[in-house]
Formats: C-alpha cells, sequence, structure tokens
C-alpha cells in the first residue's frame, strides 16, 4: 500500500468513526485528508470499493493489535493473557475510539453486503486459526470454540462502552470472570 492510499483510507477510518457511515463519501474523505477533489474516487470509483479498501485497512490495523497483543504475552499464563486483552479494549474505546466505531460502522454495512460479509468471515477464520494455539496454552478444551466465545465477550464490551462509555470501565475484570467459562466450554 503507497502513502497516498493509506492516507485515503486512513481519513476514510476517520470519517466512519467520527461521523458515521452515512458521511462516507469520496469528498469527505479527500477533505480528511487533505487531498484535492477527486482523488478518492481516482483511487476507489465506488463506495463499495472505498469500503472494501477501508476493511482491509482496518483489518491491517487489527492483525497489527493483535500481533502486538502476542508479544507482550510472556509468560502466557491466564492472569497475563487477561491483563493484555484488558488494555486491548481498554485501548480500542479510548485512543482507538475512531478505528473501533469505523469497524462497527463497516460491519453495520456488511449485513448488506455479501462481498464485506465474505471478507469479514475470512478474516475471522485467520484470527480464529491464529488464536487457536494461544487459548489452547491457556487450556481450552475445545480452543476453535474458546476463541469465538471471547471475540463475542470482546465486541459485546467495546459495544456497551462505545454505545454507553463507563468512566470506571475495567474491561479486565470482566475477562478475568468469564474466561475460565469460555476455556472449558463444549464445542458448539
Amino acid at each position: 500500500m503507497d502513502d497516498r492510499q493509506r492516507r485515503i483510507l486512513d481519513a476514510a477510518i476517520t470519517v466512519l468513526g467520527t461521523r458515521g457511515p452515512r458521511h462516507l463519501t469520496h469528498r469527505a474523505v479527500d477533505e480528511q485528508a487533505e487531498l484535492p477533489t477527486g482523488s478518492t474516487s481516482n483511487r476507489y470509483r465506488t463506495r463499495d470499493a472505498l469500503l472494501t479498501g477501508v476493511l482491509h485497512r482496518i483489518l491491517d490495523l487489527e492483525t497489527a493489535g493483535w500481533n502486538h497483543l502476542a508479544r507482550s504475552l510472556d509468560p502466557l499464563d491466564r492472569d497475563t493473557f487477561t491483563a493484555a486483552l484488558g488494555t486491548l479494549v481498554h485501548d480500542l474505546t479510548t485512543t482507538g475510539r475512531t478505528l473501533t466505531l469505523a469497524r462497527l460502522a463497516i460491519f453495520g454495512e456488511a449485513a448488506h453486503q455479501p462481498t464485506l460479509q465474505q471478507q469479514i468471515a475470512h478474516s475471522q477464520t485467520n484470527l480464529i486459526t491464529w488464536a487457536a494455539p494461544l487459548l489452547a496454552a491457556l487450556g481450552a478444551r475445545h480452543p476453535t470454540t474458546a476463541v469465538r466465545l471471547l471475540l463475542a465477550l470482546l465486541d459485546g464490551l467495546l459495544n456497551n462502552q462505545l454505545a454507553n462509555p463507563d468512566p470506571a470501565f475495567d474491561p479486565t475484570a470482566a475477562i478475568a470472570t468469564v474466561l475460565p467459562a469460555i476455556l472449558t466450554a463444549a464445542p458448539r
């Protein structure tokens, strides 16, 4: 990805995360990126193409976040894992709030766009494949099920905090409470 493309996609993420999906237009992205009018439409001819590009950028940023989390898991035990996830969720609702809101907007768009659904499903499969060995090392009886449940928990924590911010938000406590049940869950 070249610098101009990254600039366009990061600007689109900012538009989505600060103003919502109805405001995602080529012109709004050009303005946010401080690029000449028409720059975004030259790169992404349609709104659907722009959404696809934004989704790829968000997934790249999330992958980097998960890889950063994995590097912080030394030693790999439940307490370290819980603390790292708690920090990740906290960061995604504070310094990463715009990115997380853009992600939620893209997921909302995906409800009506099979192409986006397929990309999200593919990314989730990759994440499950990547995370299952971590949860197995933590003692998960059924690692794939555990990853799916953990992702649901994290999404719920993110959604609730973004929709109804609580200044005393402590995702670590919620994760610590639910993680034992996730690790012992039967396949679904």
